[in-house]
């Protein structure tokens, strides 16, 4: 199976590139605009490098000439990108995998379900932390409730600074309005603002997290029907830089800053300095609440924890994991969807191991 991955000697190309590398029956192509860097990565794992701009009219042709099965989009930020890599993978018969987390584009995917199916394909979008991992969770949790009536989940990253595309992506809904699932009902929000604490068992401790707009929030009051509250949080584990993105959060509401997406290069080359700062640690949570089997109230808190700076890996195993049900033949799925129901929580943390990550249920 021949697996193209666009974007593929970035951040988190990397990780995948030299993930699926390692899996019997793959042929890894790395993807990108400088050919040299391209090549660079796919001689080191024994692939292939090949140029390519996602904005290209002829993607579809050129996909087509590559013969790929599959290709993995890691070129981001997705807020504001249409479906043309979808769509020309569609139009070259090839499957097609993305790591987006913004959510107007992961839950909008659906309306090329149809194509996909005639064209004999999977377009899956959001294979990455929110939705895949978080939506595996709750689905293995939540048939010890009887009745579920709420969900709250929350990433805490380390002081590792992401790529560029990752903070413009955070940056995006800084200060801005969108909607949540509270008390049964839609209401406003404002990104990066609320901010309370999530207590992560030791070593990692108490972290502060605020709002954050995630394909989750759209998604999850439809697959969990009778859930009355949806709530996602994200935060960073230097106070300065938490609670500096606050106050510019603040700006933007207020409308003394339209938006904080320009300062975006020079708040990454802050946070870059602010590294020796940090202790490493990265956090996810996923807390349900409501009334269990028995009758009586429950509340079910699923943690996991990083160290050594390996949280960032965690987001790409989402990919790395369908590349290997479908080299192996166990995802046989057509149509355009959302990364919902594909993994399991087993098979997502599969990949992690060899990594400083841990799980418990609490």
């Amino acid at each position: 199976m021949r697996v193209l991955v666009l974007g593929g000697y970035g951040n988190f190309g990397q990780v995948i590139v030299r993930a699926i590398a390692a899996i019997a029956g793959v042929e890894v192509w790395v993807g990108g605009r400088d050919q040299g860097k391209a090549r660079a990565l796919a001689e080191a794992v024994g692939g292939q490098g090949v140029a390519l701009d996602i904005g290209q009219p002829t993607l579809a042709q050129r996909l087509r000439e590559l013969c790929a099965d599959l290709v993995i989009s890691t070129v981001g930020p997705f807020q504001g990108q249409d479906y043309r890599v979808a769509e020309a993978c569609m139009n070259a018969g090839a499957h097609y995998i993305d790591l987006a987390d913004a959510r107007d584009f992961v839950c909008g995917i659906s309306y090329l379900d149809q194509a996909a199916r005639e064209a004999g394909v999977l377009l899956c979008s959001g294979a990455s932390s929110v939705p895949a991992l978080s939506a595996a969770v709750v689905d293995s949790l939540q048939l010890r409730f009887a009745r579920l009536d709420g969900i709250e989940h929350g990433i805490s990253s380390s002081e590792k600074t992401p790529g560029l595309s990752t903070l413009q992506a955070v940056l995006s809904y800084c200060g801005k309005a969108f909607q949540q699932w509270r008390a049964g009902r839609w209401q406003t929000v404002y990104g990066w603002q609320e901010p309370r604490r999530h207590a992560f068992r030791a070593p990692m401790g108490p972290r502060w997290m605020v709002n954050c707009d995630v394909p989750d929030l759209e998604l999850f009051p439809q697959r969990y029907p009778g859930v009355q509250a949806v709530r996602f949080s994200a935060g960073v584990g230097l106070r300065l830089t938490q609670f500096g993105t606050w106050m510019l959060s603040w700006l933007v509401r207020s409308r003394l800053l339209p938006t904080a997406l320009p300062l975006a290069p020079l708040l990454r080359g802050i946070a870059q300095r602010l590294e020796p700062l940090g202790d490493g640690y990265s956090g996810m949570f996923v807390e349900l609440t409501g009334t269990g089997t028995d009758g009586q109230p429950l509340r079910l808190c699923w943690e996991l924890l990083a160290l050594g700076n390996d949280g960032p890996n965690i987001p790409c195993m989402a990919a790395v994991a369908l590349v290997r049900k479908m080299a192996m033949g166990q995802l046989e799925h057509c149509g355009a969807r959302p990364c919902l129901g594909l993994l399991s929580v087993e098979e997502y943390l599969a990949e992690l191991a060899g990594f400083a990550i841990s799980v418990e249920l609490r």
